[in-house]
């Protein structure tokens, strides 16, 4: 199940940085993650300084 970015994304890119995939993009008013390319690593959710991102 891919991980999801949540409102609490400050659009700081840290979580984009960190994907080994580059499934990470801005989005429209934040970050989002495509499911189709994450690998469920949980490398976006270790990077996230507010914690916006869990498995889901």
């Amino acid at each position: 199940m891919a991980y999801k970015i949540s409102d609490a994304c400050i659009s700081c890119g840290s979580c984009a940085d960190g994907c080994p995939v580059g499934a990470i993009s801005q989005g429209d008013s934040q970050y989002v993650i495509s499911e189709d390319a994450c690998i469920d690593c949980g490398a976006c959710s270790d990077t996230c300084p507010v914690d916006a991102i869990s498995q889901g």
